[in-house]
């Protein structure tokens, strides 16, 4: 009864093969849309495009997939263009100081341009200046002391700077040793 462990082995790289070709197949029709959409007038001829994701793995051990850039995947793999960019942002929470700090990558606007609001659920940051436009809203899902928080902008990079009212508490579990 002795079954061959290879067999079970490709079926899991046929399985990921599969994948990257259909990953790399929507790539093509969207790079392919934005070239022929660019000369027949039906995209903005205006460059860069960006699309990516962002994976984190939050306080409650969870990843948190968010997505960024100035287009996004539509219906069949064409791209609808935003005049509005997503910017790309990080969160951290330091538990040694009880502050959550989100830093969000925004060139080519002036500090006065950046308008940053703080909810109960989101935080969200926006920013315009010309053809320059930000706008992402960030979920949070601690307790904020709002009145503490400090920006800065240098160099194209806003930092958000938010004491917590309550410090995260861990969610791990001791387990004795017998």
């Amino acid at each position: 009864m002795w079954r061959d462990p290879w067999r079970y082995t490709s079926r899991i790289f046929e399985d990921a093969d599969r994948e990257f070709a259909e990953a790399e197949e929507m790539l093509n029709r969207m790079f392919r849309t934005v070239r022929e959409g660019s000369t027949t007038g039906t995209v903005t001829s205006r460059l860069p495009y960006y699309y990516g994701y962002q994976i984190n793995i939050g306080p409650d051990g969870k990843p948190h997939i968010r997505e960024f850039g100035n287009v996004k995947p539509a219906a069949r793999g064409l791209i609808e263009q935003s005049g509005v960019r997503e910017p790309l942002v990080d969160t951290s929470v330091d538990e040694k100081i009880n502050q959550l700090t989100i830093t969000a990558e925004m060139p080519g606007v002036n500090k006065e341009d950046i308008e940053v609001n703080i909810s109960d659920t989101y935080i969200t940051i926006q920013a315009e200046k010309g053809d320059k436009k930000y706008h992402t809203d960030v979920p949070i899902n601690l307790t904020l002391e709002d009145l503490s928080a400090k920006a800065a902008y240098s160099n194209g990079i806003l930092e958000l700077k938010i004491k917590l009212k309550q410090a995260p508490k861990p969610k791990g579990k001791e387990v004795k040793v017998e």
